[in-house]
């Protein structure tokens, strides 16, 4: 099953954009979408745009994501990768201390949990790349993407 991303201005976007002003954090939030939807490019006054009919979408099916803003393109292929599994980090986990990208977007998606309706702490284990820490929009229950929002496994690194 192929997932596509679409990014979607609503209040936990709004969130999102002030938490990322308060706290210096470059979090981007995106929606993956399970299965194929009609997309539709339009231009106004020379902007392109796509356009998605939401509800034609069951929302069972569409699940809310954030992490570092560049990695999003990487979260995608990470959940389009056989053998990627979604991991919990545990509160005293290693990963929160790495003085590097992956170690600051891991507490980052904690420290938002605690502003906002946000789950954090979650990391992608893919088998052709590194792990890629992220938070969550959604709620857990009725979701299509449960795996990827509730994990099931916890992630211990081995440095």
């Amino acid at each position: 099953m192929e997932w596509a991303i679409c990014r979607y201005n609503n209040s936990k976007h709004n969130q999102i954009v002030q938490l990322n002003n308060q706290l210096n954090g470059d979090m981007q939030d995106f929606y993956v979408i399970k299965g194929q939807v009609s997309v539709q490019q339009i231009t106004i006054n020379g902007q392109t745009y796509y356009v998605i009919e939401a509800s034609s979408i069951n929302p069972a099916n569409i699940a809310g994501f954030y992490t570092y803003q560049g990695w999003v393109p990487n979260f995608v292929a990470a959940i389009n990768t056989p053998g990627t599994y979604a991991a919990v980090l545990p509160g005293n986990s290693p990963v929160f201390t790495w003085d590097n990208l992956t170690g600051t977007v891991a507490s980052l998606t904690k420290i938002y949990q605690q502003y906002s309706n946000f789950f954090g702490g979650d990391v992608l284990v893919s088998p052709t790349g590194p792990i890629i820490p992220y938070g969550t929009t959604s709620s857990p229950s009725g979701s299509a993407l449960f795996n990827f929002i509730t994990p099931q496994q916890v992630y211990n690194p081995s440095s």
